[in-house]
């Protein structure tokens, strides 16, 4: 897979009060799982948090929560699921204890574990009660119960690796993998030239199957890989070469589109 950056200033982070733990899952679900990361903080004000596009599906499982929610006012459910987006997510959350495991999931995994067409849940948050149903629900009260987050992260372990099950067609998944591996430099009539399929039927399979299309996916991945490069010593009109921007002027627009800060905001705040 490649490289993937949760775009949220390192000064936001930093303010919370308490820490994180990060796992890697086990060897055995590496292309289904990419991350684990146990949280355990209060947040002492109300604060907005905002996510950009992500070439990840993100699972929290909650212990304990304080009430979040969309701009729109609408609540955002406990133990939710953030499926693949094509932009920004912006979420309030109010003073409280955030206690709980983030987990990272790719396109293959998600697709594995929950068994539908991650067109459902595209630019949407879900309970993962309404994904798993009883199994979710009893999920989150297994690892509550569980002492230890090493000890919970083999939990996880052992349910991802039982309940794996549908696969993403070849074709769909090698798509995907071309996009990441490239960054999105990667033009779509190439890209369905080497699968084999016609630009339309590619299109309209990864749609259904990842939840985006092909242009956004490559959007997508060109904007994680200049975030990643951000936090190195390269020039703003370097990185944009790079990674495929027309220029300097092209990626500051993208960024600010998906992130809601310019390249040069977001570093300084790093």
């Amino acid at each position: 897979m490649g490289d993937w950056a949760l775009v949220v200033p390192t000064e936001e982070v930093d303010r919370l009060d308490g820490g994180h733990v990060f796992a890697s899952p086990h060897p055995r679900l590496a292309a289904h799982v990419l991350s684990y990361t146990a949280q355990d903080y209060r947040q002492h004000e109300r604060r907005t948090w905002r996510m950009t596009p992500l070439g990840v599906l993100t699972l929290s499982i909650d212990f304990e929560a304080p009430v979040r929610r969309l701009e729109s006012g609408v609540d955002l459910p406990a133990s939710a699921v953030i499926g693949l987006r094509d932009r920004p997510l912006v979420a309030e959350e109010l003073p409280g204890r955030s206690c709980g495991i983030s987990i990272g999931l790719t396109p293959l995994g998600a697709y594995a574990l929950f068994g539908l067409p991650l067109r459902e849940i595209a630019n949407s948050v879900v309970g993962l009660a309404d994904l798993l149903g009883t199994r979710g629900d009893l999920l989150v009260e297994e690892l509550a119960e569980t002492r230890g987050w090493a000890a919970r992260f083999r939990l996880l372990d052992e349910r991802f690796t039982a309940w794996l099950g549908a696969e993403l067609e070849a074709p769909v998944l090698g798509a995907w993998q071309r996009l990441q591996h490239t960054g999105g430099r990667l033009r779509v009539d190439r890209l369905a030239e080497e699968i084999g399929w016609t630009r339309q039927h590619l299109n309209r399979r990864f749609r259904e199957q990842i939840g985006l299309s092909l242009k956004a996916t490559a959007r997508v991945a060109r904007l994680n890989r200049a975030a990643v490069l951000m936090n190195g010593p390269h020039a703003l009109a370097e990185i944009a070469a790079i990674t495929g921007y027309a220029d300097q002027a092209h990626l500051n627009r993208d960024f600010r589109a998906l992130t809601g800060c310019t390249p040069t905001e977001y570093r300084r705040k790093q």
